[in-house]
């Protein structure tokens, strides 16, 4: 497929932000502000714009980027699905937007389907309590890490230690961190999966928790997983489910089933709800019913009929203010809702058809398998950002590179279950054709891109987040 991106460009410049647009300086009347001097201006400088400036101004800057609407997006461990426009129409209809500090008896409706929500995961999951508070993944990753300290407390068990598979998310060990604990790294073995003699090493009478993703990082399900549970279980340590990787299991496995005692939920991978750049979004907890009284506060439950909002005493507390991002809640709930049962299942069957067609048809050695829904090829003797950026000059997202470590030159791929034949195969031709470019191209790429190669290394140590650094630097 050829490919070239719209470039707008003016003086070397691409299209201006709306602060460099015509702006127009609004003088402020300070007279009657209740506000302190140090919190006030004299003026604001706003943009002086018709709608159909800025209408193409978004719009400009939308065909300068890329995104699943654009086509494929196989970012490994990212689960990059494309979000039904559905759920937008579903969180935007004017009886969702309800203000939170009405009382439960006025909001009756969005109570019911928080409580329906809080189900339908428990039942994903294989879990018997599900909180819907946390506002991310790893925040809701941070908050299961507590409640499993806070039962451990409760029980009067002093526990220091977290362990953690090598190729499990940097969240994992964040979160582990945070909580207090220490982090005890769990290699892995030669198929790519855990290492059982490293882990019955690994785990002690100090042990709080192991946590694993299933299938893990690579893709690979974790065929010991029922002697994994057992061997936590016997030192008195619980099992938690990093929930990354539930796009592969749903319908055809659950966490609970295999001896799961904790796990968040990503939303934003696993039920269709935006990634949005840091938020707003949602990371629901499940737990087992020992664990429940310690989930965040409040829940919602039903009585005689009616919903309501209650507070367990033995509570984490709150992590977040009210009932998380509601709206997030309302879009995964409304997926959720539309698949069903099996059209949940299909969709976790797709989403590892694809990868074992797309791994099928490419040049490139993938070293771990059997996998589910992601697989990591190895770019061999290639720099595998170098491959990446190549594929950007034929019309497709690359995938994940240089992780995980363990395998080399990593290209993680995860293409979901949305593509079809034809965009698997514009996709394998990406991957073969940049890998027999030759090096020369490869280290100029890309070139048909908005934005040419990029200096990673000043981007790196000299970040520039908002236009405000481009006006102080005078440029």
């Amino acid at each position: 497929m050829d490919y070239d991106q719209a470039r707008y460009s003016r003086d070397d410049q691409y299209e201006p932000l709306l602060a460099e647009k015509n702006a127009t300086r609004v003088e402020i009347d300070e007279e009657d502000s209740p506000l302190p001097d140090e919190l006030t201006r004299d003026a604001v400088e706003l943009p002086d714009l018709s709608e159909p400036e800025l209408a193409r101004h978004y719009t400009r800057l939308s065909q300068m980027n890329w995104g699943v609407e654009s086509g494929p997006y196989p970012l490994g461990s990212c689960t990059m699905k494309y979000n039904p426009s559905f759920t937008e129409d579903v969180a935007a209809d004017p009886n969702a937007a309800v203000h939170p500090d009405r009382s439960a008896r006025s909001v009756q409706g969005s109570l019911e389907l928080l409580y329906d929500l809080q189900d339908y995961l428990a039942r994903i999951g294989g879990m018997d309590a599900v909180t819907l508070q946390p506002p991310a993944g790893a925040a809701g990753e941070f908050a299961g890490i507590l409640v499993a300290k806070a039962y451990h407390e409760a029980n009067g068990n002093d526990r220091s230690e977290v362990v953690i598979p090598a190729s499990a998310h940097g969240t994992n060990f964040a979160s582990a961190a945070m909580a207090g604990y220490d982090v005890v790294e769990l290699p892995s073995d030669e198929d790519g999966r855990v290492d059982v003699d490293a882990l019955e090493a690994a785990l002690s009478e100090d042990t709080a928790a192991l946590m694993l993703t299933n299938p893990n990082t690579v893709g690979l399900f974790e065929r010991d997983i029922v002697d994994i549970a057992e061997m936590v279980h016997d030192v008195g340590g619980l099992l938690y489910y990093d929930g990354a990787n539930l796009n592969a299991l749903l319908g055809r496995g659950r966490p609970g089933d295999m001896g799961f005692d904790i796990m968040h939920y990503n939303v934003h991978k696993t039920f269709a709800t935006p990634h949005g750049g840091g938020g707003p979004g949602a990371g629901p907890v499940g737990v087992v019913e020992e664990l429940a009284p310690y989930l965040p506060s409040p829940r919602v439950r039903e009585r005689g009929g009616n919903y309501e909002l209650f507070d367990p005493e033995e509570s984490i507390g709150k992590v977040h203010g009210y009932q998380g991002n509601w709206l997030v809640l309302v879009k995964a709930y409304a997926y959720i809702a539309r698949l069903g049962d099996e059209g949940l299942a299909d969709s976790s069957a797709k989403a590892v058809l694809n990868a074992n067609y797309l791994a099928s048809q490419l040049d490139y050695e993938v070293p771990y398998e059997p996998f589910h829904h992601e697989f990591a090829a190895t770019a061999g003797d290639r720099d595998a950002a170098d491959v990446a950026k190549r594929m950007l000059d034929y019309g497709v997202h690359p995938p994940t590179t240089k992780w995980p470590e363990f395998v080399p030159e990593a290209m993680l791929t995860e293409p979901t279950e949305v593509e079809n034949r034809d965009s698997l195969d514009d996709l394998a031709h990406a991957f073969n054709a940049a890998m027999a470019d030759s090096d020369e191209e490869l280290a100029n790429a890309p070139s048909k891109t908005t934005a040419r190669r990029i200096d990673q290394v000043s981007a790196a140590r000299e970040p520039r987040l908002s236009w405000r650094a481009l006006d102080a630097d005078g440029e």
